[in-house]
């Protein structure tokens, strides 16, 4: 009887190559360090070239003439509200006109877009890959076309149609260009993530395609609908080219052409322009602050789902 002795279990013992001591960190963070010094200070100027409009619109909307031309960027010293008082009190009406024009024209036209927005996009939403791109191809187009390039040809339409110079011919040409496609660009992208099980369970209940579009996916997208109505309400508010060629030299037509009618060729009361500026820009601010909510949920809903 043979005795057969167990081999030994230990493993090879293999040999390890050097561990390679990691880098100095120290340059690295020296390198960091000389840099970021000089991002904050890009930071400060780009901020400061944003911010120093709103800054001298609102410091010297409470300044007296003298003031401003002596130093407009100095804050009041003896803050005065006869600027906004002279602006309100023009015996034209300007600010007062300007300010009623536009908020029908940015109303009405926003009004339109965002159904015929919204139901165009639910439509093109649900077709094939290859009709939804060629569309979107097509739509495209309306955002990388300048305004300036096609306003020749809509004013000519509206005056075939018996509607230049007047506040619904400008409204109807809101209605195309840029604005549409991007109401529709924004609205596709959020249709796309509503699952198809809604619309189909919708349709074996017998809802047809206008009803499940009100009822349904209205209510889904109601973020989007906030953030187009923000950008093209501010697009409309501040657009100068078309109410000016448009609706012809109608004194305060709107709020930007009004603007531009009260720089006098000659003499220039600065007391009276930057109240009008500061008046005019308050509508577009509280707008925002009451849609700020729905806004924010707009542009991060896409990140969480």
């Amino acid at each position: 009887m043979t005795v057969q002795h167990a081999s030994s279990s230990r493993p090879a013992i293999r040999p390890t190559a050097p561990r390679r001591r990691p880098d100095n960190p120290a340059p690295r963070k020296a390198r960091r360090g000389l840099l970021s010094p000089a991002r904050l200070t890009l930071a400060v100027v780009v901020v400061l070239i944003f911010v120093s409009p709103i800054y001298l619109t609102i410091v010297n909307a409470f300044k007296k003439e003298s003031d401003i031309v002596a130093d407009p960027a100095a804050p009041p010293i003896h803050p005065t509200l006869g600027n906004l008082s002279t602006a309100l009190k023009r015996p034209d009406h300007l600010l007062q006109l300007g300010l009623r024009n536009s908020l029908i024209v940015v109303i009405c036209s926003v009004v339109l877009l965002i159904p015929l927005g919204s139901a165009f996009s639910f439509y093109i939403s649900r077709r094939r890959t290859r009709t939804r791109s060629a569309i979107l191809a097509v739509l495209a187009a309306g955002l990388m076309i300048p305004p300036q390039v096609v306003l020749l040809p809509t004013i000519r339409i509206l005056t075939f149609l018996g509607l230049d110079h007047t506040y619904p011919g400008l409204i109807l040409s809101n209605l195309g260009g840029g604005y549409f496609s991007f109401a529709v660009f924004v609205y596709v992208g959020f249709m796309r993530a509503v699952p198809d099980e809604i619309v189909e369970a919708a349709r074996l209940d017998g809802a047809g395609g206008l009803r499940i579009w009100w009822t349904i996916i209205m209510p889904l997208v109601r973020p989007a609908s906030a953030t187009v109505a923000i950008f093209l309400s501010l697009w409309i508010w501040n657009d100068f080219l078309n109410p000016q060629f448009i609706l012809g030299p109608l004194q305060g037509q709107t709020i930007t052409t009004g603007l531009y009618l009260s720089v006098g060729q000659f003499q220039m009361d600065y007391g009276q322009l930057f109240g009008i500026m500061f008046l005019a820009g308050i509508i577009p601010v509280v707008g925002y602050l009451a849609m700020q909510r729905h806004f924010i949920a707009g542009l991060t809903s896409g990140s969480t789902k």
